[in-house]
């Protein structure tokens, strides 16, 4: 390992305590007085040049005082100008969390049981039946509709805090094609067609292991109707009555910001 490491906890990044924190500050140093740990790794970075280094403190460590947690979620929002760069600082700690969960959720086989060991990374093998794994990335799509009046859907999950409204996403099934995945969750969750589904751009989202795929599309027919399993509420919104809305460093505000601005055409 290098001199330092992203340190994580749960689902949180571990930094100083009572310090502002700039994205070239997320790593901490190595022989720090640090709580007992329960992996430690090395991976390469995604462009190939300063390797990536770990460490994944066990969930009931305590920590000293002159360190705190942070949540991963709260960094991408609080760092969300350095999400968008696939090697900047936050990319990296990204990358470092996601396999961090991935590694302790491998530990052992998923055929036969036995103890999986380091492999080409970043990869595992079972020395007793030879099986292979790798990191688990779960599709799942996210999608700006915009209607003929120009206004775009927004919706309220019953997950989220209350007043936030967002865009319709979810996971692609088994055998479907992402622009499928689109117009069937779009279909289930508030109840209308869709046309000229377009993909925009990505995100990784390792909560715990997803890929978001943000698409454009518009609205082709039906009247909004949310499920009321997962959307409580559904609408049209014009760009000077909008809702609450995701905080920055998600696809889900990027894709509305551009809608917004006039860079994203539907």
């Amino acid at each position: 390992m290098g001199t330092s490491a992203f340190f994580f906890q749960k689902d949180s990044l571990v930094l100083p305590t009572g310090k502002l924190i700039s994205p070239a500050e997320l790593e901490m140093p190595l022989d720090l007085e640090i709580p007992p740990f329960s992996d430690t790794f090395t991976v390469t970075s995604l462009d190939g040049t300063e390797p990536i280094s770990c460490v994944f403190l066990t969930p009931e460590a305590s920590l000293p005082s002159n360190l705190q947690t942070i949540t991963v979620r709260q960094m991408l929002t609080l760092l969300s100008d350095s999400v968008w760069d696939d090697t900047s600082p936050v990319a990296r700690m990204l990358r470092a969390y996601h396999l961090a969960h991935w590694r302790s959720e491998s530990r052992f086989c998923g055929s036969c049981g036995g103890k999986n060991v380091d492999s080409d990374e970043p990869a595992r093998r079972c020395p007793v039946c030879g099986r292979m794994e790798f990191p688990r990335i779960t599709p799942a799509v996210i999608t700006l509709i915009v209607n003929d009046e120009g206004k775009a859907l927004l919706a309220h999950n019953k997950k989220f805090t209350t007043g936030i409204y967002s865009l319709i996403a979810g996971f692609a099934e088994a055998g479907e094609s992402l622009e499928a995945a689109v117009a069937r969750e779009t279909r289930e969750e508030v109840g209308i067609a869709i046309r000229d589904i377009r993909y925009i751009v990505s995100q990784p989202w390792p909560f715990p292991n997803a890929l978001m795929l943000g698409f454009c599309a518009r609205h082709a027919s039906g009247t909004i109707r949310a499920d009321g399993a997962e959307i409580i509420d559904a609408r049209w919104f014009d760009k000077d009555e909008l809702p609450m809305l995701p905080g920055p460093g998600s696809v889900a505000r990027r894709l509305i910001d551009r809608w917004l601005d006039g860079t994203l055409q539907a």
